[in-house]
């Protein structure tokens, strides 16, 4: 059996604290957009795909990104910008889904397993973040 190959800690101090900061902002917009999803009529995914926090937080995820290039915190930029578009891809096939009648069952647990995986990629990034750990992709 193969021992798991320990990951090397990140340099924190390669990266301005503002940075920093600014991650722990967007992890923020996106749990606001995962907790407007679970409580208004909107589906988490929804919520978070088409919600006015989730699409600040992907406009400052691309438009700050090349700023964080080469440092650990790169990992969680490239995290949120594919949860953004993973999630988005998703939307289109629950809508492309929802439109038949016999797609109608499994959209919906598209929608439910699409929302629960996208509360766990927030919560699985913004933890490794506050452990100050690049997160995988």
């Amino acid at each position: 059996m193969q021992e798991p190959v320990p990951q090397p800690t990140p340099d924190t101090r390669s990266v301005r604290p503002s940075l920093v900061q600014l991650t722990h902002f967007i992890y923020g917009l996106h749990a606001i957009a995962v907790l407007v999803g679970i409580s208004s009529a909107a589906t988490v995914a929804g919520g978070f795909v088409f919600g006015l926090p989730s699409l600040c937080a992907v406009f400052l995820n691309y438009l700050k990104r090349g700023e964080v290039n080469g440092s650990w915190l790169e990992s969680h930029f490239r995290w949120q910008i594919r949860t953004f578009w993973f999630t988005f891809l998703g939307m289109v096939i629950y809508g492309l889904l929802i439109i038949t009648i016999i797609g109608i069952p499994l959209a919906w647990l598209l929608i439910a397993l699409l929302g629960l995986w996208v509360g766990y990629r927030v919560i699985r990034g913004w933890a490794a973040l506050f452990g100050e750990r690049t997160v995988g992709v």
